[in-house]
């Protein structure tokens, strides 16, 4: 079983940035896949970016040159670099990954608020 801990939202201006992380824990795993999707109340979850084990990379046009997705593969860690930060980011991240063998695990979630 994979277990994830994400950290990094909070409450930042428009303009400003954060970075949101996603730590993997468990045994004897790999990471194929791995996405930050986003939630506001009243909508869907929406993938924002993602990350293969290949590092080919996907995001959606709304985040495209101002969030950056990466890898730590010594730390089994997947980053979420936000800049430029808009009120429209608003929303709660969820880290999901899915391991080579097809397990999908989500995390329990960061707030993260942009103000006007």
């Amino acid at each position: 079983q994979v277990q994830l801990v994400e950290s990094g939202g909070g409450l930042v201006q428009a303009g400003g940035s954060l970075r949101l992380s996603c730590a993997a824990s468990g045994r004897s795993f790999s990471i194929n896949f791995t996405g930050w999707y986003r939630q506001s109340p009243g909508k869907q979850r929406e993938l924002v970016a993602s990350i293969t084990s290949t590092n080919f990379t996907h995001y959606t046009d709304s985040v495209k040159g101002r969030f950056t997705i990466s890898r730590d593969n010594a730390k089994n860690t997947v980053y979420l670099q936000m800049n430029s930060l808009k009120p429209e980011d608003t929303a709660v991240y969820y880290c999901n990954i899915i391991t080579t063998f097809g397990l999908s695990t989500w995390g329990q979630g960061t707030q993260v608020t942009v103000s006007a």
